[in-house]
């Protein structure tokens, strides 16, 4: 099936932008557990706004922990610590971060997070701080090897977050032209094959009315599958009703 403009009439008033992205990373996670080998297993993730990720967490107690707490004739009283004025107080709001990604694990090395499929939605290209976030998430992961392949059929902003990509890390595609297209297919990786540590992509311009490209998942330095795009965005439309 020929890529379509989801974010216009007249398919966005047969379904939305948010269900074609909602049901695609299923379809993708479908497709690629076929194939994997069975130490790899892919899931969907999809998340709509801001999301932290933290490593040590503080939970609320009930009344009846005694950590923190100093004893006092005729009960328990809390020792309560005033922390110094803050160096910066400013109203702002952090930036919300959709998120539809399929993410590849490797069981036998503790479920470790080997590759990515990054679904760009509307709001990961509108504003400059939001297409930093997602384009720094990116390279995080490309610096733990893990490999990234974005996709991004978003035709009502004409930002390349993969551009972007690039010139956080301070590449260039001589591919690319002085306006990149806006919509697009690449995949990532950073490999260490021999002396020196390699940043390897293979990019894609998406156009409508021709069929999506399949892109190679780097699971290991020497191990890829095909991510097959047109596929599960063909499946994804038939569920939908887009055919």
């Amino acid at each position: 099936m020929p890529m379509r403009d989801h974010f216009r009439p007249p398919l966005d008033n047969i379904a939305s932008w948010e269900e074609l992205h909602g049901q695609w990373p299923a379809m993708i996670v479908m497709a690629l557990n076929r194939q994997l080998p069975p130490r790899y297993v892919a899931g969907p993730r999809v998340h709509l706004g801001a999301f932290m990720e933290i490593d040590v967490s503080a939970y609320d107690q009930d009344e009846s922990a005694s950590f923190g707490r100093t004893r006092v004739e005729g009960g328990v009283a809390t020792a309560t610590w005033a922390p110094p004025r803050p160096t910066l107080d400013v109203a702002t709001d952090l930036p919300d971060q959709d998120a539809y990604e399929v993410r590849v694990y490797d069981t036998k090395r503790h479920r470790r997070l080997v590759a990515a499929v990054e679904i760009v939605s509307p709001a990961n290209k509108d504003r400059p701080e939001n297409r930093r976030a997602f384009v720094s998430k990116c390279a995080a992961l490309l610096q733990e090897r893990v490999s990234v392949a974005i996709v991004d059929l978003v035709t009502t902003r004409q930002f390349n977050l993969y551009g972007d990509l690039l010139e956080l890390i301070g590449q260039t595609d001589p591919a690319l032209s002085a306006e990149p297209p806006g919509t697009y297919a690449a995949a990532c990786r950073r490999t260490h094959p021999g002396e020196t540590w390699r940043f390897q992509t293979w990019n894609h311009t998406l156009t409508l009315g021709q069929p999506l490209p399949t892109l190679p998942l780097w699971l290991a330095d020497d191990l890829a599958v095909p991510l097959e795009l047109e596929e599960s965005y063909e499946e994804t439309c038939r569920i939908l009703r887009l055919v």
